[in-house]
């Protein structure tokens, strides 16, 4: 069973442990068995937030665990406390996965874990993070940063879309998509293979797009164009640019192509279709055309990723059809 421990010390933020822990933390067997084992591992009893938390073991423990998670500090004007960054460094060393939530960056810097890496946080102390540790690269526009054995995600609710990937890893789509579904959030935003693509999702409830993008996702195996979008939402193409820049954060064409790689994904997860099957699917035309923007976009070619993917992905589907 993989073993996640979320370290915890005074001047923690709850939203973000309360994200973890129900993620790793709940029951959820029934999806798959073995879960996640989840310990709080601390100094003594702590304060979070209004609430006070009695830890399973100390800090020593996270040396145990294959995943670390630290939630959001606090207070980034501080430093983090010494015993908490030596037990998150010793962590690292001893193997562990380690992942920051929000400004829990600021810990993994202090560790020194972030050197010479790319990372991000909440967006409104990157400039801070960026002063304080000068030796991080910080991107303050993804949602999450994915390093390997070290991830770091941007504010509040980015925390949920860094669980999820872990989950996505770990287990594969079809389990990670069960989970959300389960929490009513996203299965999808930013990240995935390629940590740096920007991926939106449109804001829930009322906006000008709301029958449009539903109407493309059914329709991803047709060579749709700009013009096709617009006429369908009934607005000239400079008017529905100016919704897509509004509602999802980029423009049709490449909205249009990151769901078609999205699509890509989950056709090579759980089909036997061929690569030039796929991309008839996913309206990429061909399997030349498929690899190319699928290698840009995810970093590996779709055979390796169907390699990676494939076996993780069949387990997790007989473990949910079996539940």
């Amino acid at each position: 069973m993989t073993t996640v421990a979320l370290a915890l010390t005074d001047g923690m933020l709850h939203f973000e442990l309360s994200l973890a822990i129900e993620v790793f933390g709940a029951d959820l067997t029934h999806i798959v068995d073995p879960w996640y084992d989840v310990a709080l591992c601390g100094p003594s009893a702590v304060r979070v937030g209004r609430f006070r938390l009695d830890p399973d073991h100390g800090l020593d423990h996270l040396t145990r665990a294959d995943t670390v998670i630290v939630p959001g500090w606090a207070d980034v004007d501080q430093d983090p406390p010494a015993e908490l960054v030596d037990a998150v460094r010793a962590a690292h060393e001893a193997g562990a996965r380690v992942a920051s939530l929000c400004t829990g960056a600021f810990v993994l810097a202090a560790a020194g874990l972030l050197d010479d890496r790319v990372a991000t946080t909440h967006w409104a102390h990157t400039e801070e993070l960026i002063r304080r540790h000068p030796q991080v690269t910080v991107d303050p526009d993804v949602l999450y940063v994915d390093n390997g054995s070290v991830l770091t995600s941007a504010g509040k609710a980015a925390a949920m879309d860094l669980c999820l990937h872990l989950v996505r890893l770990d287990h594969g789509s079809a389990v990670a998509n069960t989970i959300a579904r389960r929490l009513v959030v996203p299965p999808h935003r930013d990240g995935g293979q390629a940590q740096f693509v920007t991926t939106p999702v449109p804001a829930p409830g009322n906006h000008p797009l709301a029958g449009l993008l539903p109407w493309v996702l059914q329709r991803l195996d047709r060579a749709l164009t700009v013009e096709d979008l617009a006429r369908q939402a009934g607005m000239s193409s400079r008017h529905l640019g100016r919704h897509f820049k509004a509602v999802t954060g980029t423009t049709p064409l490449q909205w249009l192509l990151t769901q078609r790689i999205r699509h890509a994904q989950e056709l090579l997860e759980t089909t036997d279709d061929t690569v030039d099957t796929i991309a008839t699917a996913t309206g990429m035309g061909t399997a030349t055309t498929l690899r190319r923007h699928f290698a840009r976009t995810v970093g590996v070619p779709p055979d390796t990723y169907r390699r990676t993917f494939r076996t993780r992905t069949r387990d997790a589907r007989r473990q949910i059809r079996n539940s």
